[in-house]
């Protein structure tokens, strides 16, 4: 793991500890990477729950409630994959939040409309899920690092807004008492 994936999961860390909220992941393409990072900070037990690695079509239905649906019509390398990816997460695993991946790391196994190198990434709740597309072909070790380190990282963001937001209507409420 990279320097950047830990301090992204070091502030990740404090955050979920501080709130006493949970997180877990639903990786396909990134087969366990983006939990790895969300673990190896001390305390991880305390926030992170557990993650699905869903290789497989079959996988991502029968443990994430990824639709049958969704993937012949979008594929399983699609934004509504990836979305679906993170609801099932947080209901199946019982968590506050949920980061996912899906995509094509290479060297095979593109084709013309789903290129090597697109990685779909989604984080959040299940009520507001987020997503980001990767689309370069950097190679399968850089394509799989650059989705594990932006998954972080696009999540942090998340996190800080959300903790943001809750803290201005939780000032907003107390002042209006």
């Amino acid at each position: 793991m990279g320097f950047e994936s830990k301090m992204l999961s070091k502030e990740i860390n404090q955050l979920l500890y501080d709130e006493e909220k949970t997180i877990c992941t639903a990786e396909s393409c990134t087969g366990g990477r983006i939990a790895e990072a969300l673990i190896a900070i001390p305390g991880a037990s305390k926030y992170f729950k557990g993650g699905i690695i869903a290789y497989t079509n079959e996988v991502k239905e029968r443990f994430l409630n990824v639709q049958h649906e969704t993937l012949e019509t979008y594929t399983a390398v699609s934004e509504q994959t990836a979305k679906e990816m993170v609801v099932g997460a947080c209901k199946n695993l019982g968590c506050d939040f949920a980061i996912a991946s899906t995509g094509v790391a290479g060297p095979s196994g593109g084709t013309a409309e789903i290129p090597v190198g697109t990685i779909w990434l989604a984080y959040g709740t299940p009520d507001d899920v987020r997503t980001y597309q990767l689309t370069e072909d950097n190679g399968r070790d850089l394509n799989l690092s650059i989705a594990t380190s932006t998954a972080l990282h696009l999540f942090l963001q998340f996190l800080q807004e959300k903790l943001a937001k809750n803290s201005d209507e939780n000032a907003d409420f107390k002042h209006d008492s």
